[in-house]
């Protein structure tokens, strides 16, 4: 809110350097706003008494816009990625697979390994789990399991995040 759109019946007001004036009713806070040719805006509308603030509103929402875009460019944005395996899968290709994954965790995003099954495979499930932990074991050295293999359907799923 800003300069008439504050109705209540008393604010804490403070100066434009930080210094606090006092409390006091808006229309007095609007009066030393306009004698300091800036606007009267309120930081803290849940406080009691709500706060208001001496400030040039553009500027105001010039540096909240600044802090903002700032806070998202340090934000970083983690993908999972997704390696798929069967439960009849060689040794290579096994190797393969954990060199695709290792190259997902160096960039920094986290792996879903899943092991899908398919027709009369479901009924040899519980030896085929050793497939996942051989996977992890092969990413040792640089992830660490983030959850454990579970199954979800047709498929055994397990999540791998890079060791800090």
């Amino acid at each position: 809110m800003i300069n008439e759109q504050i109705r209540d019946k008393e604010v804490r007001v403070i100066g434009e350097e930080g210094e606090q004036l006092g409390v006091m009713s808006p229309k007095d806070a609007m009066k030393l706003a306009k004698e300091a040719n800036v606007d009267l805006i309120k930081i803290a509308p849940s406080a009691k008494p709500p706060v208001c603030k001496l400030m040039d509103y553009g500027k105001f929402k010039y540096e909240q816009v600044r802090r903002e875009k700032e806070a998202k460019k340090k934000q970083k944005t983690v993908e999972v990625k997704e390696v798929r395996l069967s439960p009849n899968i060689d040794v290579n290709d096994l190797n393969t697979k954990s060199n695709a994954a290792r190259k997902f965790l160096e960039k920094g995003n986290k792996v879903k390994v899943s092991l899908r099954f398919r027709g009369r495979e479901m009924a040899h499930v519980d030896s085929s789990k050793h497939i996942l932990h051989e996977f992890a074991e092969k990413l040792s050295d640089i992830a660490v399991v983030d959850k454990a293999p579970k199954m979800e359907g047709r498929s055994m799923t397990m999540f791998l995040t890079e060791k800090r």
